[in-house]
């Protein structure tokens, strides 16, 4: 049994890398989530005018990879105390947010911001801006071809991500 998690961290292209290379994740794709337009293009997304962020979608097994380590690696792979921005990459699509199927994923995103914050906070370094809300009612749109897997396709391509350089510690949540 497969199950579904959504991440914006910035730029999709990185984020997607990271993700496809975690044993226990079964596909990746990128889209777009949480705008007002249908359907929405990435030359549309980029106006900041649809109010959506660039999604990677991650299709997991947990019964070899937990939500609270795709989580893990949420929090590493970016900076979540960046808004709108990671990088030279700014506006609204860049924001951090992470979309939860299911109140366990809503309960350990929640958990594990808590974790992550305290762990800044002891490295001085600021609050988390990262939106962490219910995906039901929101549809994830798929980015076209060209994003899927851009960076299998373009190794040496533009891997867009800054981070904090703090590491997650991995302390045991409830498990899905």
């Amino acid at each position: 049994m497969s199950r579904a998690a959504y991440f914006a961290t910035g730029c999709f292209w990185g984020a997607e890398r990271r993700f496809w290379q975690l044993d226990g994740v079964i596909s990746t794709s990128v889209g777009y989530m949480g705008g007002n337009k249908s359907d929405p293009t990435y030359e549309q997304v980029c106006t900041g005018k649809t109010n959506h962020a660039e999604i990677v979608e991650v299709i997991y097994d947990p019964t070899v990879i937990t939500y609270e380590r795709l989580l893990a690696e949420f929090w590493i792979m970016h900076d979540p105390t960046s808004l709108n921005q990671q990088g030279g990459d700014i506006g609204t699509q860049y924001r951090s947010a992470i979309f939860t199927t299911s109140t366990e994923q809503l309960t350990q995103a929640l958990a594990s911001k808590d974790i992550y914050q305290k762990e800044l906070s002891t490295q001085g370094i600021g609050e988390i801006v990262t939106d962490i809300s219910p995906a039901s009612g929101i549809t994830y749109w798929l980015a076209e071809e060209y994003h899927q897997k851009y960076l299998a396709k373009n190794p040496n391509g533009y891997d867009c991500h800054s981070s904090t350089g703090v590491a997650y510690p991995l302390i045991t949540l409830s498990h899905e």
